[in-house]
């Protein structure tokens, strides 16, 4: 047996690194592809706004000629900056289950690190707070979304043999959306916003929602910059997301509160499940690809609660019901009956608290590793 690490170095071998999970999961009812599209410019430096100041390096496994498994480092000096730790971080990590794969894979990301200069590895983390992270180490069997990482159950202890020990883990929720709502939630919602005089963002359309976007991720970054591993965003890498991400999201799933200055106070982001289109899809627009997309955006039973974020102000005034109850009522027009939380940080009792109004359960949980080394 010969095992062989090779660093992807052109866009052949990176094409290679983004289609490997497509034949490891191949056949398996629960992984969810991403858009070969997007990976591709998440992973290219001529198109990814943080490799401004990112550095990172992708290496690909053979064993007896085949590719085995794949792996991204990255340092992210702007986590150093914030959170005052010589890290690296590592990603987009796939492989069989073989624990030479693993081992070799990870080894060379901590040669890289510490040749780098750290003096820890953990992940799996993206560029950003924005890319997917942390492995799955429960609910296998349960379908995975476009925001959470699937992987098989065997890579916790392929970690934990490499000497990789628990950083933080994130739990994820089913909810179920009662019909018509939840009336304690409504009635919450009425009071909260006469008392502090705010209103919501009527917007008829994308580009009205737009208007607003540079304020949504102002708000995101002072909400979230205590969350772990969060940095902030450059000017470049927002107009990016908003492209990304806003750009095709209906406003009704998106609610903006403001305040009597019309500064936002909070918002939500949800969509439809796009699990079942992008499996359709294998991670491909082309040439059918967008045609399951757009019907998933139009027709769904089952959604996504991927960010909400509440202005320091105002957090434990209530503001939550606001946006619960304008989500509440697009998801029951919709038809749309059960919501996945997506990752919430274990620790994270206040967001958790919500969902005792609803039918849920805790489903996932997903975790960063993170090993010290030696320099």
């Amino acid at each position: 047996m010969t095992i062989t690490i090779k660093e992807v170095t052109n866009r052949r071998l990176l094409r290679k690194f983004v289609n490997f999970p497509f034949k490891l999961y191949k056949g398996n009812p629960n992984w969810i592809p991403t858009l070969r599209s997007d990976a591709m410019n998440t992973l290219r430096k001529d198109k990814n706004p943080a490799f401004a100041f990112c550095r990172a390096k992708y290496w690909l496994a053979y064993k007896d000629g085949k590719i085995a498994g794949r792996i991204a480092g990255i340092i992210n000096p702007r986590y150093q900056e914030r959170w005052g730790n010589a890290y690296a971080r590592f990603g987009w990590i796939d492989f069989i289950d073989d624990d030479q794969i693993s081992r070799a894979l990870l080894a060379k990301v901590e040669e890289w690190a510490q040749e780098q200069g750290m003096q820890a590895v953990h992940g799996p983390l993206g560029f950003t707070d924005m890319d997917p992270e942390a492995m799955l180490v429960e609910g296998f069997d349960e379908m995975g979304t476009l925001i959470g990482i699937y992987n098989y159950s065997y890579y916790r202890t392929h970690m934990e043999n490499a000497g990789y020990v628990k950083d933080t883990d994130w739990v994820e929720f089913e909810i179920k959306v009662p019909a018509g709502g939840v009336e304690k939630i409504r009635k919450l919602a009425e009071i909260v916003e006469e008392r502090y005089h705010l209103h919501y963002l009527d917007a008829k359309n994308k580009k009205e929602l737009l208007l607003y976007a540079r304020q949504l991720f102002e708000l995101l970054d002072e909400t979230y910059q205590h969350l772990y591993g969060v940095t902030p965003l450059s000017q470049e890498q927002i107009d990016a997301y908003i492209t990304q991400y806003l750009g095709f999201l209906s406003p009704e799933f998106v609610p903006i509160i403001l305040d009597e200055t019309n500064k936002m106070v909070a918002f939500g982001i949800a969509m439809p499940s796009l699990s079942q289109a992008l499996r359709k899809s294998k991670g491909r627009l082309f040439p059918l690809g967008f045609l399951y997309l757009l019907h998933a955006l139009r027709k769904n039973d089952k959604g996504d609660l991927c960010l909400i974020a509440v202005r320091k102000d105002f957090q434990g005034k209530g503001v939550n019901s606001m946006l619960m109850t304008r989500l509440l009522d697009v998801f029951t027009r919709m038809g749309i009956t059960s919501v996945e939380s997506n990752p919430e940080l274990e620790d994270n009792i206040n967001v958790q608290a919500q969902w005792k109004h609803f039918g849920f359960r805790q489903h996932k949980r997903r975790r960063v590793f993170i090993k010290n080394m030696k320099n």
